[in-house]
């Protein structure tokens, strides 16, 4: 006799079936796909790369995201000899090459404080810890030359550094959630969380999507990846019974639905995300498929729905990557403007790490074990 408890025993072992099958969809990619082979090649690509400069002075904040990229690839694939050549690239920041490493007074340059944190949990050398801690505690602490807004923020409990530019959401919470995983202070935690409230609410349109700025009216791709990717990153670490956890998990999820709606048939998403008549943009497109990946792994996203946009968003990405590692149809560095044309005719580069480093996002996070 079949009892109502069989019933939904049997019910739920299907749904888990299910859900597991769907998962398995961003663990076995064809050859020439797989995390493995992206990954190796992007980031060994990268360690014989060029420096990118911020203002001719200080790492670029696109090359700190392409190196951390790589070493949280290189850490999931469990690639010792990478990580040994990621660090060595790092040495000479300590002595001959110190003049890159930047100062602390703007967001930008801040988030580099990331980098040497993450080497830091690799390698557990202190001098790793004593270069990126002060990046993250110098975000709330006002310079005696600020500006008279950046004091309000300050009064207000907000990093000195808030402009309300979405890309803030990376290079904010990526500092400040990898030196609360390493200290353990709530502080950190708490910071990012309650910055990235605020820019939810200022910021995030009634369809889940951000415009470039308050008074420029576009859904540009890259400046919403920095947002789906603030949010994940965030997410990671942030305790499910914190305060803010529901309002920021409300917020990524509404975003990834209104992203899936754009996403176009082949898998990728446009220059701005709502003109059907734009042309592919690789980064932006790279940022959402991170978000996905990571959403379907740790269960914020439905499996069912999202594991399969996902796997198509990488599979379509794989193909702008050449035979030397290098990602094409990257758009270029671009301030806000109120003019779509604008950003129709921005340039397309190969190469640039503002594409380079969220693909090796997509093959952590497709190589990253999960627990339950």
């Amino acid at each position: 006799m079949i009892t109502k408890r069989t019933i939904l025993s049997l019910f739920v072992i299907f749904f888990f079936s299910l859900s597991n099958a769907q998962v398995s969809l961003l663990e076995q990619m064809p050859k020439g796909s797989t995390p493995e082979e992206i990954g190796s090649k992007l980031g060994r690509h990268f360690v014989s790369g060029k420096r990118m400069t911020w203002g001719g002075k200080w790492i670029h904040y696109a090359e700190v995201c392409t190196w951390y990229g790589a070493l949280k690839f290189a850490q999931a694939a469990n690639d010792v000899e990478l990580i040994k050549l990621l660090q060595e690239k790092f040495e000479p920041l300590f002595t001959i090459e110190n003049n890159y490493v930047p100062i602390m007074n703007h967001v930008d340059l801040n988030m580099f404080g990331c980098l040497p944190l993450e080497l830091y949990q690799i390698t557990k050398d202190k001098r790793y810890l004593e270069l990126g801690l002060p990046y993250a505690d110098t975000q709330w602490e006002v310079p005696e030359d600020a500006k008279p807004e950046e004091k309000a923020w300050d009064k207000k409990g907000f990093s000195w550094q808030t402009r309300l530019w979405i890309d803030d959401m990376y290079m904010i919470t990526i500092v400040q959630s990898q030196a609360y995983k390493i200290t353990g202070d709530k502080k950190y935690i708490d910071r990012s969380a309650k910055e990235m409230v605020l820019y939810l609410d200022e910021l995030q349109r009634p369809n889940g999507l951000f415009y470039h700025a308050p008074d420029v009216p576009f859904y540009w791709a890259r400046g919403n990846g920095w947002m789906a990717a603030g949010m994940t990153e965030l997410l990671r670490f942030l305790p499910q019974d914190h305060a803010n956890y529901a309002r920021i998990l409300e917020g990524f999820q509404t975003m990834m639905k209104s992203l899936k709606s754009y996403q176009r048939p082949d898998g990728t998403w446009n220059q701005l995300i709502d003109e059907p008549d734009f042309w592919v943009e690789t980064s932006g497109s790279a940022m959402f498929t991170y978000a996905f990946i990571t959403g379907v792994k740790h269960g914020w996203l439905d499996a069912e729905e999202y594991a399969p946009a996902a796997r198509k968003a990488w599979l379509a990405l794989i193909p702008y990557i050449n035979e030397q590692g290098d990602i094409s149809e990257v758009c270029v560095g671009t301030n806000k403007k109120n003019d779509k044309q604008y950003y129709y005719d921005r340039p397309r580069i190969t190469g640039d790490y503002h594409g380079q480093a969220p693909f090796l996002w997509c093959a952590f996070a497709l190589k990253e074990k999960v627990e339950d």
